[in-house]
């Protein structure tokens, strides 16, 4: 899909409660790995339940530019024979990653500790993000930025060296994004590289690498063990084995939240990643006063998963600390709109990351509630939403900015107040939901098009 064709403008209006039971999407994050893991592996690895999203087939595309055999054979199914560490070829033409800002991190990461030349580019959107802060540590490793566009943005063209340079690197800000890069540049260099974070993030690669036979320690790092050192051994034999993607907890963020604030509500959310590093917006809500039940909890692709029985409920203000921000920095939109239906204030700290998501989140999250007619302030890169415990007015018209998560945000919204809820364009929902619209409307909600 292209996200500079026409815009798509969808309504949500508000009506009937919501009921019954979903699987949401494959866990986005682990989808973007599984397929670059398996491009750096001997042999076939085999994926079941794929995030068949627009990123997602993105980052495919990407591998098997860069030599893997990749191939989709059948309903969330795919298999990819990967080349190995060392083993990559420089692709025919650019890799176009559309809006897909962690795999085209992340990818640059595996080009930049790698002997091949490739060039990065991507959508309107993708291109106004920054890319400096995972340049940064690749060039210590070794890397040479061929060419950039101002502020290390795309189109830009990576060539990796021999073998990367084993580094120690202290990420400047909390990101997955950049430790990711540095660990799979990492996975070509000779000697221990070492990634120190202040605070954790989401670990997906750490266990991804085990999975695959790389050898990663992690050890608490920083006051009160708050952040982590990570690292790994350069140059292993990493093998193709088999991942199960579980439902991805960012997405199903948006149906857990309807159910929450449209009346009479009950919805089953199954099979949902239930890691201790992406929960802060199940943690905030149950602190909201959310009536969240887990239930049947296992393990998935070295993933702790759980249905969740959600029911709707009367929500209050609370203080959202900024430590929390890494485990749920996708969630803040939607967590925006459960505080507009909540009785009192919420306050979320520490939100200067959302301001280089796909769109400046902060300040698109900021209109789209003075659209509707809801009491906010950003205060430095605080958000403080008043909610008065009833539905908030609605009636406005949400820009996006080609960002998939301030769409769904609001069209949740729209399901619970008093006036419908347009947003400028759903086009790129496709990137994370591909069927949002279909199961919000099948639980019961209105949505058009």
């Amino acid at each position: 899909m292209s996200h500079d064709s026409a815009p798509q403008p969808l309504t949500a209006h508000a009506g009937l409660a919501l009921q019954g039971s979903l699987r949401p999407p494959g866990d986005k994050s682990i989808s973007h790995r599984a397929m670059i893991l398996g491009l750096l592996s001997i042999g076939e690895t085999n994926v079941t339940g794929l995030l068949e999203g627009d990123d997602v087939l993105r980052t495919a595309a990407a591998a098997k530019a860069l030599g893997a055999d990749v191939e989709r054979v059948g309903d969330g199914l795919w298999r990819v024979r990967g080349v190995g560490i060392g083993g990559l070829t420089d692709p025919e033409d650019v890799l176009d990653f559309g809006n897909a800002g962690t795999g085209s991190r992340l990818m640059m990461g595996v080009v930049g500790g790698q002997p091949v030349t490739a060039t990065f580019d991507g959508d309107a959107s993708l291109r106004k993000r920054p890319m400096r802060r995972i340049l940064d540590p690749l060039v210590r490793m070794g890397t040479e930025v061929v060419s950039e566009e101002e502020g290390g943005r795309v189109p830009l063209t990576l060539r990796g060296p021999r073998e990367a340079i084993p580094i120690t690197y202290e990420t400047p800000v909390a990101s997955a994004q950049i430790k990711s890069a540095v660990l799979l540049a990492a996975l070509n260099a000779p000697g221990t590289t070492t990634v120190i974070e202040a605070a954790a993030t989401r670990d997906h690669t750490e266990r991804m690498l085990r999975l695959f036979g790389a050898e990663v320690t992690v050890v608490p790092h920083g006051p009160e063990g708050h952040g982590r050192a990570i690292s790994l051994t350069g140059q292993p034999t990493l093998r193709g084995t088999k991942v199960v993607v579980p439902a991805d907890p960012s997405s199903a963020a948006f149906p857990l939240v309807a159910a929450l604030i449209v009346p009479g509500s009950e919805v089953t959310l199954e099979g949902v990643m239930m890691n201790p590093l992406r929960i802060g917006l199940i943690t905030t809500l149950i602190e909201m006063g959310a009536d969240i039940e887990r239930l049947r909890e296992r393990e998935e692709g070295g993933e702790t998963v759980a249905d969740l029985r959600v029911r709707a409920s009367r929500l209050r203000g609370v203080d959202v600390p900024p430590e929390r921000a890494p485990s749920m920095i996708d969630e803040y939109p939607v967590l925006a709109v459960a505080a507009a239906f909540a009785e009192g204030t919420t306050r979320m700290r520490g939100l200067h990351e959302l301001r280089v998501k796909e769109s400046d989140r902060l300040a698109a999250v900021a209109d789209g509630l003075s659209a509707n007619g809801v009491a906010h302030l950003v205060d430095g890169d605080d958000l403080v939403v008043h909610g008065t415990g009833e539905p908030a007015r609605g009636g406005g018209t949400v820009a996006t900015h080609l960002d998939h998560r301030i769409a769904m945000a609001f069209l949740v919204m729209g399901l619970a107040t008093q006036q419908p809820v347009t947003v400028d364009d759903g086009a790129m929902i496709a990137t994370s939901f591909p069927s949002f619209l279909p199961t919000m409307q099948g639980l019961g909600g209105r949505i058009e098009g």
